[in-house]
């Protein structure tokens, strides 16, 4: 039985850990301009404070493992881990921070944050959708979000390129961030 969106501010309150294998940290960016390169980062933990009383109180923080990033092509996934992309041997983790939580209208949500990408830290904010809350199989609370956003990946040093002969270029600066969410509520 599921807990009605009546009820969501209450089930909501409480500390959460994502569930790395029902969750999704993707994102998506053109490729020699006509195509779209789709990847994620198969390893994440996270965790959320929420405290719908006083939203000022809630936390969010997330840390991506940069070796586990997956665009189902090895070539690719080792120069998106190297100096040229990532930087994974000097900057291990992509990590978000949240510096406010707000509840912007019924199960909408705006997450405000620092992004550090290759050690550069960033502000975002990231609007998020709450589908629902239920108890899950095992008798645990669960919680489903989706959201996105789109960055300038050169604003965190990501800038490598390879001019095109048309005139432009391989991969496009603007990244899609896409984030299908499965939190657990902690007892």
């Amino acid at each position: 039985m599921g807990v009605s969106f009546l009820a969501t501010d209450s089930a909501l309150n409480g500390d959460w850990s994502i569930d790395p294998s029902h969750s999704r940290f993707g994102f998506s960016t053109r490729h020699a301009m006509v195509t779209r390169v789709r990847g994620a980062f198969n390893e994440v933990e996270g965790h959320a404070h929420l405290d719908t009383e006083n939203w000022n109180n809630s936390t969010v923080e997330v840390k991506l493992k940069v070796q586990s990033v997956d665009t189902r092509n090895s070539q690719r996934d080792q120069h998106l881990r190297s100096a040229d992309f990532f930087d994974a041997e000097n900057h291990p983790e992509i990590v978000f921070r949240s510096t406010g939580v707000d509840e912007v209208d019924e199960s909408q949500f705006i997450i405000s944050g620092d992004l550090v990408i290759r050690g550069i830290t960033r502000p975002v904010t990231i609007p998020m959708e709450l589908l629902g809350i239920d108890t899950d199989h095992t008798g645990g609370l669960r919680a489903g979000l989706e959201g996105g956003r789109r960055i300038d990946r050169k604003d965190w040093g990501v800038s490598w390129n390879t001019p095109l002969d048309s005139g432009g270029v391989l991969v496009s600066d603007k990244i899609s961030l896409e984030f299908e969410l499965s939190l657990i509520k902690e007892q």
